[in-house]
């Protein structure tokens, strides 16, 4: 019987959970830490809020979270692989924030009422849900009105020349970086598949419209080899 994309998504993860923030840094060449700090600073987020970071994987982007909303504020990372969790409770102890707490989840049902966060972040997990439409409507439906749901995540560039070398790295070189560095070649073939199928920023800009949101701000980075996007409710 063939697996369905969330079975095979979910082995994936539970499988390269030990490598996954050095493997990271392997494939973006470090860059991700830097997209993300940008984005950051583009969310403008305010002391005392309450934020979800879906898809949390290892809980970086939950940590930042952490420390921008302060500790009247608090931040919830969510992901449905507990030994990507397990990671990111080790980092949570070790970090120096009281107001974070991780969750096992689905992202395509959200187990929080409506209007519930004032900020809802997703980085690089999009690619890898079933249903991006359904993640992103659900994204809007726990935000509080006026909050801001940010996804930073792979991109296609547009870049004649650039754009084949990209998908010769993604669908080549990253899979064998995977073989190196965590023994996993088969599932950073798969993550390249995911990454490849994933839409453009402007598709992406109309699946944000298509779930609600208002105002959406685009930002490529890399020569669009990833994206953040940014929408109100």
């Amino acid at each position: 019987m063939r697996e369905s994309k969330e079975e095979r998504v979910h082995k994936v993860f539970e499988n390269i959970s030990e490598h996954y923030d050095q493997m990271n840094s392997v494939i973006s060449f470090r860059q991700h830490k830097l997209w993300r700090k940008d984005t950051m600073k583009r969310m403008n987020v305010k002391k005392g809020s309450r934020s979800l970071d879906v898809c949390c994987g290892t809980a970086d982007w939950t940590l930042a979270m952490a420390e921008a909303v302060g500790e009247q504020g608090e931040a919830i990372g969510l992901d449905f692989s507990q030994n990507m969790l397990s990671i990111g409770e080790k980092k949570v102890k070790a970090s120096p924030y009281a107001n974070v707490s991780l969750i096992h989840g689905n992202a395509m049902e959200l187990p929080f009422e409506d209007n519930s966060f004032d900020y809802v972040t997703i980085g690089f997990g999009l690619r890898n849900v079933p249903d991006y439409l359904q993640v992103l409507k659900e994204m809007h439906r726990v935000l509080k009105p006026g909050g801001k749901a940010v996804c930073l995540e792979t991109s296609q560039p547009t870049l004649i020349g650039y754009r084949q070398l990209y998908y010769f790295y993604f669908k080549r070189i990253m899979p064998l970086f995977g073989k190196l560095f965590a023994k996993s070649y088969e599932e950073y073939s798969w993550l390249q598949e995911s990454a490849k199928d994933f839409p453009d920023r402007r598709a992406l800009k109309r699946l944000f419209e298509e779930a609600g949101f208002e105002k959406i701000n685009v930002k490529a980075y890399a020569g669009g080899a990833a994206a953040m996007h940014m929408g109100i409710k």
